[in-house]
């Protein structure tokens, strides 16, 4: 019986056979491999062009600081009706277009600190030092001492205003020359930054 027992026990313990087991080989890494490596240059190829193409996007130049100045002078006119405003930012453009055109700090002094400053550089010539001083004297008449001129007079400003920055506007020759510089220098700035 105990024979019996284990024969049945040895019938019961007859398991299924065992699926084959695959063998690697070395090609299956090599394939994986190659397939990453191809996966990383593409990437690399797409992110060199997308950075070749960021670098090279047409900058636009520059507005010259003379052709903004005229543009807000004449906007500037649009409040001849109201003498303070209108004089406040006439002479906001006439100082600020100095500062750019010639790299003077006049938005930040007195109109006493600008001209005296003004008066030891050779930026100007002496008719036009004498305009501008009349010119912001007038201006800071409205602006601080609460004269009301005419219409008149407020033209008179504003064509004075005109008539200095078209005097001191560079000549075409060095617009273009600057403006060419200053794209290169965006361009360089541009790079520099993406690297």
């Amino acid at each position: 019986m105990v024979a019996t027992n284990n024969a049945a026990a040895a019938a019961n313990d007859i398991r299924d056979i065992k699926p084959p087991v695959a063998i690697p080989n070395g090609w299956e890494w090599l394939w994986l491999a190659l397939g990453l490596l191809a996966g990383a240059a593409l990437l690399l190829a797409f992110w060199k062009w997308w950075q070749y193409r960021r670098a090279h996007v047409p900058v636009a130049p520059p507005v010259p600081a003379h052709v903004r100045a005229k543009q807000k002078l004449q906007e500037a006119l649009a409040f001849l009706a109201q003498p303070k405003p209108f004089c406040i930012l006439v002479s906001d453009t006439v100082r600020a277009y100095l500062e750019e055109q010639f790299d003077f700090r006049a938005p930040e002094r007195t109109t006493e600190e600008f001209l005296h400053e003004l008066q030891a550089t050779d930026l100007l010539s002496p008719e036009q030092k004498e305009s501008l001083g009349q010119f912001l004297e007038s201006c800071d008449l409205v602006k601080f001492a609460r004269y009301e001129p005419g219409e008149p007079e407020l033209r008179g400003l504003h064509g004075s205003a005109v008539r200095l920055i078209e005097e001191t506007e560079p000549h075409q020759a060095e617009v273009e020359g600057e403006n060419q510089e200053s794209v290169n220098e965006q361009r360089r700035e541009l790079v520099n930054r993406e690297s």
